[in-house]
């Protein structure tokens, strides 16, 4: 792509947070009718007054934060804002999650949403880690969250807003006296649902019971109990802030230790962040400096294998025997205990995350910004099997290295001036972002039995068995855009956006998408007909259209690629002579596809915000439909001599709809009282339906298991939302204890075309309840969480809980004994017998604090306040799935489309208790 900058290049951020500063003091006003509704919310490149917002953001500040043991930002955004669904699909320490914005709209980019942190718009498609990526970033120092949910808000962003943006703002420093702050952390974590698996004694019966041969080695094991443990987590964070009229500055330095309940498990953390800002000039020149380093250490066990080992090994297996774990099982199975002990996955990435952004008043209203960052990230990762004699484990290792380097350069200029009643804000600005990464891998197996690990003595492998990989990728994304807002007295709002983006990924035909936005706002509480109703605050209407787009398909896709047949394919050698020895030749093993364009996803929305009684009651209802069409997939050509097995291709006609309702609800009492509190809740809506689909059924998720593996169980179904399951019937056993299944067709046989569409694993309601209350010296917050209408296949207790495992004496649980007369021979098929409703409600966070007077202490002339807290995280969960827990998914793909609502032997949540120490100085 031809590169184009402005002098001086550089990249594009948010308008100055300075200037947010300097406009919110200019702006806020003492009233406390008016502080809610003159809040500075962070919008795409700049900042607003919260009055005068056109598009649908949901905000959440640092006080209202989920508290506790929290990773990452999805972990603090969970439950706070309507219409978006932060899913922990894991108990694993930093795991993903899946973020939901107002519903699924594509294939390919799965559910992410676009990343920008302090202006910096950050790519986190591969940089190295198994966990979340998003773990690089301290939570202490986060400030603000900001959601851009709708098309007007998330337009700005263009190619990359299909998801929504979430756009996170650091702590700055404030005027005052420097303030210092220590906080300390101590968690307590254990498994928060054991299975309900047969005891050793029960098991011993259900064996004989069935006829089946009992293989009993005398013990009595939990291996629930023997394979996860009481995991101590603590945290520590330290930081110093200050501001005077023409700077300010936020250091902190942080560590976390947070240990899974699976040995071998943890997460360490080492962070530290610099931002400074500066003004001179009179305020006509500012700098603002963001830098973030960070250290991830991780080690993961072998989860699906040791969570699948817990629920079925046989639990007359003594665990140890003489002290020392059991060497070997009467069947050859490897001891789990000695497994967890050879078994090493461990990954160290450093990031780096910085960006300065200088900015000048040209004239008066008319700033100049310049804004240049960097995102670098590397990351190491080993997983080793060390070898063991007894049972034989002979020695693997796999090497992995990732490099990342993202490069952002943008220059923006902002033009604000007033006629009369008339407020314009003008802003114009040009982008340039580089993505290059390189990964490498290495494998080596057959290592000597000599106490040493694999990545240690790499050279004593054998060689025969060693290969090797590597990518390296360079993408780049060239846009200009712009975006006019209007205030005509403080009552009608206009906002107007436009971004042209340009990515290397598509042809030269095509490389260019083009996303319009508009959006209008009437403050209809400021208008004379409403002056004299004094229990309306605030009432404003909000209709925004816009226009969205999603480039995430692999890179190079619209080039052609060839292999050798030296790669020994023997796909393209040529018999010219009698030779046995033929030429060599090459093949096509990808097929280009210059037509290729931008999927797009079109939203319009229309809002109503509302505060009553003095904004003690203030509340938001939104209407919203998000339709997804150019649908961006990986086919298999209908030309049955197309020289390359898959191609890229936009589906015409298809789309995906996502309709919906938000609504959010929030009550303050007197502030004025000793005894204070709030309560709010939030809910959203969400119709989710795939259109005009050419294939029967598009696979988001597959089976895992014997006798399963790779099946179908649920897709993207035409008329059907996404996720749909799409799985046979199932009503009962036969005489003979096989499965009965629906004749859906007619034809007297049970077949794929029997298939029915079983519901969705995505929720048509999600809602979120919380309450915060505060006497004295006192506080307490509760926050709940739950969803509705989705249902959830039980991969592990179709593969793991079967009647024909327990009569090889493996443990099950009562799921295998639910029909007396069920076959040994019965097989497992993907069928509604496994399909479970996911409906839950959970109190997944609750704190009680106690702030401690120093001047109690004598200690009030340094000591600002210490505060005492305990947080309980995951206190109960009401569900009536049989799993560990109801909120799954393990991320896992097909053909690279991300699976929805399938439980495969997932890494088991913990309930934890943490206890807590802040320090202010």
């Amino acid at each position: 792509m031809k590169r184009i900058y402005l002098v001086p290049t550089v990249l594009m951020s948010c308008v100055s947070l300075t200037f947010a500063q300097k406009k919110e003091s200019d702006t806020i006003k003492s009233d406390d009718k008016l502080k809610d509704i003159e809040e500075i919310v962070m919008v795409g490149y700049g900042s607003q007054k919260k009055s005068d917002v056109t598009g649908s953001v949901g905000t959440v500040k640092s006080e209202d934060f989920n508290k506790g043991l929290v990773a990452n930002v999805g972990q603090l955004l969970q439950g706070k804002i309507a219409g978006v669904n932060v899913a922990n699909v894991s108990g694993e320490p930093g795991a993903n999650q899946n973020i939901i914005i107002r519903g699924v709209g594509s294939l390919r980019s799965g559910t992410t949403p676009l990343y920008v942190i302090d202006g910096f718009v950050v790519d986190n498609s591969n940089v190295g880690v198994a966990n979340n990526p998003m773990n690089f970033i301290n939570p202490q120092d986060i400030e603000s969250i900001n959601v851009l949910k709708d098309a007007s808000a998330a337009a700005i962003y263009g190619a990359r807003g299909a998801n929504g943006v979430i756009v996170i703002t650091t702590k700055k420093g404030k005027k005052g006296r420097t303030q210092m702050n220590l906080s300390s952390n101590l968690t307590i974590s254990k498994l928060a649902n054991k299975m309900n698996v047969f005891s050793a004694d029960e098991f011993r019966k259900q064996v004989t019971a069935m006829g089946a041969k009992l293989d009993d080695m005398g013990g009595n094991t939990d291996w629930q109990d023997e394979l996860t443990r009481t995991a101590i987590s603590n945290t520590v964070n330290f930081s110093a802030s200050g501001a005077t009229d023409t700077s300010n500055y936020y250091a902190a330095l942080g560590y976390e230790n947070q240990e899974g309940i699976l040995y071998n498990s943890n997460l360490r953390r080492y962070s530290g962040r610099i931002n400074i800002s500066q003004k001179a000039f009179d305020g006509r020149v500012n700098i603002d400096f963001n830098l973030n380093g960070s250290r991830t250490e991780n080690n993961r066990p072998s989860v699906t294998s040791m969570v699948s080992t817990m629920l079925t090994l046989n639990p007359t297996y003594p665990a140890y025997t003489n002290g020392e774990p059991t060497t070997v099982f009467s069947n050859g199975a490897f001891n789990p205990l000695i497994r967890q002990e050879i078994y090493k996955d461990f990954t160290a990435n450093n990031r780096i995350l910085a960006n300065i952004s200088p900015s000048v008043e040209i004239i008066k209203g008319l700033t100049y910004k310049l804004n240049l960052g960097i995102d670098y990230s590397t990351a190491d990762r080993v997983i080793q099997n060390t070898p063991h004699a007894v049972p034989l484990e002979i020695g693997t290792l796999n090497l992995n290295y990732y490099s990342n380097n993202n490069t952002l350069v943008e220059n923006t200029l902002t033009y604000k001036f007033k006629v009369n009643s008339h407020d314009f804000n003008v802003m114009a600005g040009q982008s340039y972002q580089r993505l290059y990464l390189v990964a490498r891998s290495w494998d080596y197996s057959g290592f000597p039995n000599n106490g040493i690990e694999p990545q240690y003595q790499i050279g004593a492998a054998n060689k025969n068995n060693t290969t090797s990989s590597s990518i390296a990728n360079k993408n780049e994304l060239q846009s200009w855009f712009g975006r006019i807002n209007y205030d005509f007295n403080d009552k009608y709002l206009f906002t107007a956006t436009l971004r042209a983006d340009g990515s290397s990924k598509f042809g030269e035909n095509n490389r260019y998408g083009f996303f319009p936005s508009l959006a209008a706002g009437w403050n209809i509480s400021k208008e004379s007909f409403l002056s004299s109703v004094k229990e309306i605050s605030n009432l404003k209407l909000r209709v925004s259209w816009g226009k969205t787009g999603n480039q995430e398909i692999p890179s190079k896709m619209t080039k052609r690629s060839y292999k050798s047949a030296s790669d020994g394919s023997g796909q393209a050698t040529y018999p010219l002579n009698d030779s046995s020895n033929y030429p060599v030749g090459v093949y096509l093993v990808r097929t280009d596809n210059p037509d290729l364009q931008w999927e797009v996803t079109t939203q319009t929305n229309i809002g109503l915000d509302f505060g009553i009684f003095n904004n003690r009651l203030t509340g938001t209802v939104d209407f919203f439909k998000k339709v997804s069409d150019n649908i961006l997939l990986e086919i298999n050509p209908v030309d049955p001599i197309e020289p390359a097995p898959t191609m890229w291709k936009n589906i015409p006609n298809m789309k995906i709809n996502n309709t919906g309702w938000e609504l959010s609800l929030n009550y303050n009492s007197e502030p004025t009282k000793a005894f204070t509190y709030s309560i709010g809740a939030n809910a959203a809506f969400i119709k989710n339906e795939v259109k005009d689909s050419p294939y029967r059924v598009i696979s988001t998720g597959e089976a895992q298991g014997p006798g399963t593996t790779n099946a179908v169980i649920n897709g993207y179904i035409n008329g059907q939302p996404i996720g749909t399951f799409y799985v046979k019937e199932f009503l009962g056993l036969n005489a003979n204890g096989t499965n009965i299944f629906r004749d859906v067709d007619g034809d007297g046989i049970i077949t794929d075309n029997d298939r029915i569409a079983a519901g969705s694993a995505l929720p048509d309601f999600t809602y979120n309840i919380y309450l915060k209350a505060a006497y004295k010296n006192f506080d307490l917050g509760l926050n709940f969480n739950g969803v509705a209408g989705n249902m959830i296949y039980n991969n592990t207790a179709s593969t793991l809980f079967t009647r024909g495992r327990l009569g090889l004496s493996q443990n099950t649980t009562d799921a295998a004994t639910q029909f007396p007369n069920e076959s040994t021979n019965n097989t497992n098929v993907i069928s509604t017998r496994y399909l479970e409703k996911g409906d839950f409600l959970r109190l997944n966070n609750a704190t009680l604090g106690y702030s401690l007077n120093p001047k109690v202490l004598g200690i009030g002339e340094h000591i600002r306040n210490i505060r005492f807290s305990l947080t309980a995280q995951n206190l109960f969960v009401i569900t009536k799935y049989s799993g560990f827990d109801p909120e799954i998914n393990t991320g896992l793909s097909q053909g690279g489309i991300q699976s929805f609502g399938i439980d495969y032997s997932t890494y088991p949540k913990a309930r934890s208790f943490v206890f807590g120490v802040n320090v202010a100085f």
